[in-house]
C-alpha cells in the first residue's frame, strides 16, 4: 500500500466507523455528557474524509497536522481539541510512515502526551486516555495490532466502573458509575480501525 492509499484508508475507514456507530456514541454521552458526541465526530470525520483527495497528496506526518487541524474546527466542544491535538502532535513526530512498532510507539507518545497536556488529565479519569494509555503502553512493549486492539477494548470496559474526574461527566459525581466513556468509545474504534488497516484488512 502506498502512503497515499494509507492516507485514503485511514481517513474514509474513520469515517465509516465513526458513522456507523454514532447513535452509540450519542446514547453514551446522553448518558454522561451532553449528548452529541456522535453528532460532532461525525461532523469532524466526515470533513476529514471529504478533504481525502488533498491530504493524500501530503507526506504522512502533514496529512496528520491537517486532519488534526480539521478535527478542532468541525468537532467542536472539548473532543476537537483533543483529538486534534492528539494527530497533529503524532504528525509533528512523523518524519514517514511508521515501519514498525518502534516508530509507531514514538507517534504514540507524542500524540498522548498531547492529550494529557491539553485535558490537563491522565489514565484513570474515565476518558479517552483511559483507552489511549494502555495501546501507548502495549505498543511501546513491542505489541502489534492484536495487542494493541485488546489493550484498547480492556482500556473501554475499565471505564464503565470509575467515577469520572474530567469533563462533563465529573459534574455527576458517582452517577457517572456504572457507564462506558464515549470518548473511550470512539478511541477504540479508532485503534481497531488502525489494527485492522495494519493487518491487511
Amino acid at each position: 500500500m502506498t502512503e497515499a492509499d494509507l492516507i485514503r484508508s485511514l481517513a474514509l475507514r474513520a469515517r465509516a466507523a465513526i458513522a456507523a456507530h454514532a447513535d452509540e456514541l450519542t446514547a453514551l454521552d446522553q448518558a454522561i455528557g451532553d449528548g452529541d458526541h456522535g453528532i460532532n465526530m461525525s461532523r469532524g470525520f466526515d470533513a476529514v474524509a471529504n478533504a481525502v483527495d488533498e491530504l493524500a497528496t501530503l507526506p504522512f506526518g502533514a496529512a496528520l497536522r491537517k486532519a488534526g487541524m480539521t478535527l478542532v474546527m468541525k468537532i467542536g466542544g472539548a473532543s476537537g481539541p483533543l483529538y486534534g491535538s492528539l494527530l497533529m502532535d503524532m504528525g509533528k513526530a512523523a518524519s514517514s510512515v511508521p515501519k514498525d512498532t518502534g516508530d509507531a510507539a514514538r507517534l504514540l507518545d507524542a500524540g498522548v502526551a498531547a492529550v494529557k497536556t491539553r485535558g490537563k488529565s491522565d489514565a484513570g479519569a474515565k476518558t479517552m486516555l483511559d483507552v489511549l494509555v494502555p495501546v501507548q503502553a502495549a505498543v511501546a512493549a513491542g505489541g502489534g495490532p492484536a495487542e494493541a486492539r485488546a489493550a484498547a477494548d480492556a482500556g473501554l470496559e475499565a471505564t464503565r466502573p470509575m467515577q469520572a474526574t474530567k469533563g462533563r461527566a465529573a459534574f455527576l459525581g458517582e452517577r457517572s458509575i456504572g457507564h462506558l466513556d464515549p470518548g473511550a468509545r470512539s478511541s477504540a474504534l479508532l485503534v481497531h480501525v488502525v489494527c485492522d488497516i495494519a493487518e491487511g484488512k
